[in-house]
């Protein structure tokens, strides 16, 4: 346990940021920082208002009153690490509101004095004074708390002048120390006392002496002595008698094994409370004495450690032994039969600790840092009042016998065994720890999952920071007590549940292998108040959504949000706070997904059924396969007639109903006269035997020009859709224009069907001719389409018509049975 020493130096030395309300972080206006700029005098360019100056680490040599005539708020000066060799007070005559002076660390020898009835804090430590540059003037610094010193030489006349102060914290530096007048100390009033003795001289027994008999809190710092120890006079009764110190902090220490005992006696028979050793090295003694003539010191010592005495806390740290042939065992049997309450040896490089004879009073044992093994305390019934035990970075390497070791300390509450070497493989191996504990902490050792089969099991903290835990054995034996679990920077990949710590109310799970964690974790530790998760490599994906949606759900119980959770894959992702992530319903829902495709697919074949059945698209299907069925027939059949021969000039397509017209008007008026035309009607040029389609194909294949006759029968007609659809693909696979429409009767859009879609686009980029209604154009009409469909047929074929018209005029075949 520390002493209260550095405590009041803090408070005393830093209470001036208190007074006035400064707020250097947030009025930084009031501020001026010069420190290690190099400068060699006081600027010039110093904000007038300013309250805090620091001007330390320069070179500065000399001061001015003119240079801080004009800071009249100045309340802080920190002239600290400088070159300065002479201090006039008179400089800060007209800073009134001067509360901080440090002059520290510079080379003054000689010092003017000047009342300055303001200061509270004042140091003049690590200078050049050969004796303490105390002026009569301090005696009227009524509000002075702290006081730096340096000196060569201390004398009791050198306090008289402060002597009816009362002060909180006085601090000497003693370099090159030569003289010391027996109780000059003790002239003092103060609360702390702080002495540093240079690093290469031997203190003054004297001091040390007066020093305890001078102030409550004492630290002593450098604390050498290379002469004979019969030259360590013994204090006297009387005065051990004046001891005030309660509180005593010694700091590198570096002494023979047989001062430190006169040391530690003096101590025991004192008011000290707390004694803080730090840096101690302690070496055999010189010369004629040999290690049998001081056992009767350790005899004395340990009658007086038996008997009890003031001591409560005893804080030994960074001990090193330099007495080769000494038996430690008497140490740690010294050690082990004291009568106080706390007590540390850290970094002493022990390798045991001997159980108590007797029941101990310890309640706060600190063994850090050293070399203790599990043998410690085995089978030891005597630590029965122990509270607190902390064994870090030792070298205990069975959980087993660590539970052992402490399942007779009735009272323990908190063990501290991190940073050793500890596993546990749960092999038919019992644990029995105390049933006091309450708090373990096992972090950094070579733990894993098998640790959950031996713990405590009215443990209510438990830190497995930093050990080999992959997960938590759903088997393992319940924790109900169980409130906080620190399983951070192990190697977990999910977050564990609660059925085995039915009371947990803070998990940390940082830094481990968690990629995905469970978004069901709060609903299964609904006891949970806080969860720190962050620094996972999260995996940004769907399964995360839920863990998102879950930090927004649980109000504010992940720790760390936002900035702690962050995307570790994908690459693209990397670096990406989860917040700003975000995936659609759609994306991440597989059973939404499905049902959408499927709607999808379904919206879709609707829609191409619908748009096959409303543009008749199975008719035109069925009508290319017959035309490509038709074309490979006539391909495989006639092998020698391949190229098609021009035969007509004309394919006719009309209606059944508009017969009459065609009989009597289009082809008597194409057919007869001059220049008359070959026309190709169905009635008389279908060939026998073929199927319609088949013939419908080659009467168009073989005929110039496709004439149609539209009219509302047209569009009525199942089979002059057919030849109007055969026609248009010639008209597309050939390149050519060989459509005529002839509008017989005008043909309203609303009574075309929906699938006559060709027939609309024809009508609409196409020019048709119109019959006319009255005759006096008729012949005009006519010529115009003999013009559309002039050509030259061969002669073979026009030949052979005619001769067929002179010996058979009525060889029309007889009717196909088409009705269109």
């Amino acid at each position: 346990m520390r002493p209260l020493t550095n405590i009041y130096v803090f408070a005393c030395v830093f209470i001036f940021m208190l007074w006035n309300n400064i707020q250097p972080t947030v009025e930084n206006e009031f501020i001026a920082n010069y420190s290690s700029s190099l400068l060699t005098n006081v600027p010039k360019n110093i904000p007038v208002h300013t309250h805090v100056l620091d001007l330390s680490h320069n070179r500065i040599s000399g001061l001015s009153i003119s240079e801080f005539i004009y800071l009249s708020d100045l309340q802080v000066l920190n002239l600290s690490h400088n070159l300065i060799t002479e201090l006039d007070f008179s400089v800060f005559i007209f800073n009134e509101d001067l509360e901080y002076l440090d002059l520290s660390h510079n080379n003054i020898l000689k010092v003017y004095c000047q009342n300055l009835a303001y200061l509270r804090h004042l140091d003049l430590s690590f200078n050049k004074f050969t004796a303490l540059p105390i002026c009569k003037e301090f005696g009227n610094m009524f509000h002075l708390e702290y006081l730096g010193l340096s000196a060569t030489m201390v004398r009791r006349s050198d306090f008289r002048s402060i002597i009816h102060l009362q002060l909180c914290t006085v601090f000497l530096t003693l370099e090159d120390f030569s003289l010391y007048e027996p109780q000059s100390l003790t002239a003092l009033n103060t609360r702390s006392l702080h002495i540093v003795f240079a690093a290469n001289q031997n203190f003054s027994f004297s001091l040390l002496y007066d020093g305890m008999s001078t102030s409550e809190n004492l630290r002593i710092v450098n604390l050498r002595y290379t002469l004979s120890y019969k030259d360590f006079p013994s204090p006297s009764l009387t005065l051990l008698k004046k001891i005030k110190t309660t509180a005593l902090s010694l700091d590198t220490v570096d002494l023979q094994w047989t001062i430190i005992l006169e040391i530690f006696l003096l101590i025991w028979y004192s008011p000290v409370e707390h004694l803080t050793v730090r840096n101690l090295t302690f070496r055999g003694p010189l010369g004629e004495l040999t290690e049998y003539e001081f056992l009767p010191l350790l005899s004395s010592l340990e009658q007086l450690i038996s008997s009890g005495g003031s001591m409560k806390v005893l804080t030994l740290e960074h001990v090193r032994n330099k007495v080769y042939y000494f038996n430690q065992e008497i140490l740690y049997r010294q050690f082990s039969e004291m009568n106080i309450a706390s007590l540390t040896i850290y970094d002493a490089y022990m390798p045991h600790m001997l159980c108590p004879n007797r029941t101990s009073s310890f309640q706060y044992l600190n063994f850090s840092h050293n070399a203790l093994t599990d043998e410690l305390f085995q089978n030891c019934g005597t630590l029965t009042d122990l509270k607190l035990l902390i064994l870090q970075r030792n070298k205990f390497e069975s959980l087993s016998k660590v539970s052992f070791m402490t399942s007779r300390m009735k009272s323990l509450k908190y063990l501290d065994i991190s940073s050793n070497l500890l596993s546990h493989d749960g092999a038919d191996v019992q644990c029995q720890w105390a049933e006091s504990l309450t708090e373990l902490d096992l972090s950094s050792n070579q733990l894993m999952d098998a640790v959950f089969g031996c713990l405590p099991v009215n443990i209510k903290k438990l830190n497995l920071q930093n050990n080999h835990i992959t997960s938590v054995p759903k088997g393992m034996t319940e924790l109900k007590s169980l409130k906080e679990l620190n399983l951070a920077s192990n190697r977990l990949a999910d977050l564990p549940g609660c059925s085995g710590f039915t009371s947990l109310e803070f998990l940390n799970v940082e830094m481990n292998s968690i990629l995905t964690p469970s978004a069901d974790f709060f609903q299964s530790c609904p006891q949970v108040r806080e969860l720190q998760a962050g620094r996972n490599p999260f995996e940004c994906s769907c399964e995360l959504q839920d863990f998102i949606r879950l930090e927004r759900q649980s109000g504010g119980k992940l720790f760390g949000w936002p900035a702690a959770y962050v995307c570790e894959y994908p690459e693209d992702l990397q670096g990406t706070q989860l917040k700003d992530f975000h995936l659609t319903e759609l994306a991440c829902n597989t059973v939404l997904l499905l049902v959408t495709a499927l709607l999808l697919t379904l919206v879709l074949v609707a829609v191409v059924a619908f748009l096959c059945i409303y543009l008749d698209v199975p008719w035109y299907v069925r009508m290319t396969w017959q035309w490509t069925q038709t074309k490979r027939r006539a391909w495989h059949s006639h092998p020698k007639e391949r190229e098609t021969v021009l035969q007509f000039h004309a394919f006719i397509s009309y209606s059944e109903r508009d017969s009459l017209w065609v009989k009597n008007e289009l082809i008597p008026n194409l057919e007869k006269g001059e220049g008359c035309v070959q026309l190709c009607q169905h009635e008389r040029n279908f060939i026998p035997g073929k199927s319609i389609v088949e013939n419908i194909i080659n009467c168009i294949e073989k005929s110039y020009k496709s004439i149609f006759v539209l009219s509302p029968n047209f569009v009525q007609s199942e089979w002059c859709h057919y030849e109007l659809y055969f026609a248009h693909h010639k008209l597309f696979s050939e390149n050519s224009n060989s459509l005529i429409l002839i509008l017989l009767e005008p043909i309203p859009p609303y009574i075309i069907p929906a699938r006559y879609h060709k027939l609309k686009a024809l009508m609409a980029k196409r020019t048709y001719m119109e019959w006319p209604k009255e005759r006096s154009k008729h012949p005009l009409f006519w010529a115009n389409l003999r013009a559309a469909i002039s050509i030259n047929l061969p002669i073979s074929f026009e030949a052979n018509e005619e001769q067929s018209d002179v010996t058979s005029p009525s060889s029309a075949p007889a009717s196909l049975g088409l009705i269109k």
